[in-house]
């Protein structure tokens, strides 16, 4: 099985639990407050190695004593970091906002992530070969990912789009996808299309994404579960497993992360899609970012629970 290859953000996590989110002027009680290593790249390596992918992270840390501890803590997950950088820089914060139903609000600071640079990837294609896998998102500076795709896509290596958080994208960009997976909002900004509740409405939004270049989109629908289109338009829907939600935190994080490994493994894009639908349901039953990813045996038994 090839490198997966991950370009993007390092975090530590401000995660505030409250009984429900605030309204726009409203001060409300936290009952408990954590430190936790987060940031969507990390994430998503994380999630693949744990799922059993071989996984290398490229992204930037900062020179305070948040960083060599958050670096620590992902190489434990089998994560190979020796493309991280340092940089005279705060690391990336987010803070994290958590209600009693498990939603969440986050707010980021870029710290280290906006100081990557195009320079620093230059030595990207040494991590490529045939059966190698890119995946990138939106927490790095933009000119790093459009990079991070072309030369993937120059070296024929299969590109994964992660449009977290949503911002605007070159209409060039995007036949260098492979595979774009995002959540209802980051759908809706891409396409104007609003998706609320009605499936139609996500199959046209997918349809509208294809339709700029893309080969196969994921659109994930949280407890609705998710819609699955590739090029010629024949799509699948997934349903989302019952689950008890404490923190819904790294859920599409985890969902990508195990999707790309099953897809190396070899399996159809149902049962990929199947197992990361388990992966994320398993997260979101669980307090934390890569504290709630499962590994792979934990997917494997949940999903034997499932079938019984």
């Amino acid at each position: 099985m090839g490198n997966i290859v991950v370009v993007g953000s390092i975090n530590m996590d401000f995660v505030c639990y409250i009984r429900k989110l605030p309204q726009p002027g409203e001060t409300v009680q936290s009952y408990k407050t954590e430190t936790k290593s987060g940031g969507k790249g990390a994430n998503q390596a994380v999630a693949a190695a744990l799922s059993g992918g071989n996984v290398t992270l490229i992204g930037a840390v900062g020179n305070d004593f948040y960083s060599r501890d958050i670096l620590f803590g992902i190489k434990k997950y089998q994560v190979n970091t020796d493309r991280v950088l340092w940089k005279d820089s705060d690391i990336g914060t987010a803070f994290v906002v958590v209600d009693e139903s498990g939603q969440n609000n986050v707010f980021l600071s870029e710290g280290a992530n906006g100081c990557l640079t195009v320079e620093d990837l230059q030595g990207l294609t040494e991590l490529f070969d045939s059966s190698s896998v890119l995946l990138v998102q939106n927490e790095i500076p933009w000119a790093c990912t459009r990079y991070a795709l072309e030369t993937a896509k120059q070296r024929g290596v299969q590109t994964y789009f992660n449009p977290a958080p949503a911002s605007e994208i070159e209409e060039v960009v995007f036949p260098l996808i492979d595979v774009m997976i995002l959540n209802e909002s980051e759908a809706e900004f891409i396409t104007s299309i609003r998706i609320e509740d009605d499936l139609s409405n996500v199959r046209q939004a997918a349809s509208q994404i294809i339709a700029l270049g893309v080969k196969e989109v994921i659109i994930t629908l949280g407890e609705k579960g998710s819609l699955y289109m590739n090029h010629q338009e024949e799509a699948l829907f997934t349903s989302a497993y019952p689950v008890q939600v404490v923190d819904t935190t790294a859920a599409g994080d985890t969902f990508i992360g195990s999707f790309i490994v099953a897809r190396q493994q070899g399996m159809t894009v149902k049962d990929a899609l199947q197992r990361a639908s388990a992966a994320s349901a398993i997260a979101v039953s669980r307090a934390g970012a890569q504290e709630s990813i499962p590994n792979v045996e934990e997917i494997a038994n949940f999903l034997e629970r499932c079938s019984t």
